[in-house]
């Protein structure tokens, strides 16, 4: 990670220098604060006011006002970031097309006829239509149904009706240049198998977005060639960023989730790592191992922790069946790559979970289940099965979208009220155990960032 000196700073705040937080000694992180002038904060900087440089004060008004939905647009989906559009392995085929979002801009996801990935904003080039109304299908050629307007697989404009008129009548100029007009191609690429697209000419190669610290967790899960089994959808009514926090909470799983505590999937006492990415704080990665012992069942009881039911037994065991697969018994891996992914193994279901915002009090969730090409037929069996366990039917899932509501219904006339976001707070935000709420406090730093929101109150050096 480059020295503190070179860190980019909060841009257009003025009279304020804040690096990103750097590594000191012992691994735990610093803010670098340096005082020039007071000054009011802009018009623009007063839509949210974080009164703590280390993201562990976080105004609610994130989460209900529409100014900051729509600043959300364009700094962040917009901006320099990667966006999980879909799998490879749902487009396989020349033709293969699927609807997708980049934040709430529609867009598709497309092989070409020659096999390459394209991906294009769904949104006439001549009056503004949305051209593909179908969710995934295969054409090498798509009509938009006002004008008729028709374009390449790669969103290269081939037809105009009547571009000559009718009877050397009217038509289109003779200076009209359909080059021009083609759809809005964004770029795209693909890391093992998954794939991103951008609106930026300007961030890095998707590879480095990952980053280093990332990158290992993803190939974990997809070292080998997928096969895509289907997908479901879930829509809560709160705003995207709660659902962000919830990933990056190991601190709530073992408490709201009486799966996890009683059948000893996720527990406080397990295996545990917990690593936010160095660059911005943005990605993250948490996962538990199994232990072959009843893990602090005691410590659960005692606490009266509601989340921990003896009494609470499986008709069907096998939902909870564990074939080993990887280097370790690992029963929860969940990895959000921000802003669209999260990437879920649960025992033996594997997840790509797509996280689209509809607004600032609604988003959805779309789980794309996967399996390996080398699935036995009983695998792959128990990973549909598994798939019971998230989904808008999960025996998890839902939990966490009624407790993300509780979140929005509890603040939403509150915007200038805070949450506390303190727990391992001082700590190396790399951690080995599941009591902390590190990973949630360097999001909020990297989302300050991103959306050049300042800090106001900051003591001298």
């Amino acid at each position: 990670m480059p020295s503190a000196d070179h860190l980019p700073s909060f841009s257009g705040v003025e009279g304020w220098s804040t690096p990103w937080p750097s590594k000191v000694s012992g691994g735990a992180p610093s803010m670098v604060i340096r005082k020039s002038s007071m000054t009011e904060p802009s018009a623009e900087n007063r839509l949210a006011l974080f009164p703590n440089p280390d993201g562990s004060r976080v105004p609610y008004t994130v989460f209900s006002s529409e100014e900051i939905y729509a600043r959300e647009q364009e700094r962040i989906y917009r901006g320099p970031t990667w966006n999980f559009l879909g799998l490879e392995a749902e487009i396989p085929k020349p033709g293969d097309y699927k609807s997708s979002f980049v934040g709430d801009t529609p867009v598709v996801m497309t092989r070409t006829e020659d096999g390459t990935l394209a991906a294009w904003v769904n949104r006439c080039s001549h009056r503004g239509a949305m051209v593909c109304r179908k969710a995934r299908g295969n054409a090498l050629s798509h009509s938009c149904v006002y004008h008729q307007w028709s374009f390449g697989a790669a969103g290269n404009l081939q037809g105009v009706p009547f571009r000559r008129g009718q009877k050397g009548a009217t038509g289109m100029p003779k200076d009209f240049d359909p080059s021009k007009h083609n759809l809005h191609q964004l770029r795209v690429e693909s890391y093992r198998g998954l794939v991103f697209a951008t609106f930026s000419d300007t961030v890095g190669p998707l590879a480095d977005y990952i980053g280093p610290e990332m990158r290992p967790f993803v190939d974990r899960i997809f070292a080998k060639p997928v096969v895509y089994l289907g997908c479901t959808r879930q829509y809560s009514d709160s705003n995207w960023k709660l659902y962000l926090e919830n990933v990056k909470d190991p601190y709530h799983a073992s408490l709201l989730h009486l799966f996890h505590t009683t059948f000893n999937i996720f527990r406080v006492g397990m295996k545990a790592r917990c690593v936010p990415d160095a660059t911005h704080g943005l990605h993250s990665i948490i996962y538990v191992s199994k232990s072959e012992e009843d893990v602090n069942s005691a410590d659960y009881k005692a606490q009266k922790i509601r989340s921990y039911d003896e009494g609470f037994h499986l008709e069907d065991d096998s939902l909870l069946a564990l074939e080993p697969e990887f280097e370790e018994i690992t029963t929860n891996h969940i990895q959000p790559i921000f802003p669209q992914l999260v990437i879920q193994q649960i025992h033996n279901t594997l997840v790509a979970r797509q996280l689209l915002p509809k607004g600032p009090d609604h988003f959805e969730l779309v789980f794309h289940f996967f399996g390996y090409e080398d699935d036995t037929p009983e695998l792959r069996a128990l990973r549909i099965k598994q798939a019971n366990l998230v989904g808008p039917a999960g025996y998890i899932s839902m939990e966490d979208t009624e407790a993300t509501e509780l979140v929005q219904r509890g603040t939403v006339r509150d915007g200038h009220k805070t949450s506390v976001i303190e727990m391992a707070r001082g700590a190396p935000d790399e951690q080995n155990t599941l009591i902390t709420e590190s990973l949630i406090r360097r999001f909020w730093v990297g989302y300050q960032k991103l959306m050049g929101f300042e800090t106001p109150t900051v003591a001298a050096e």
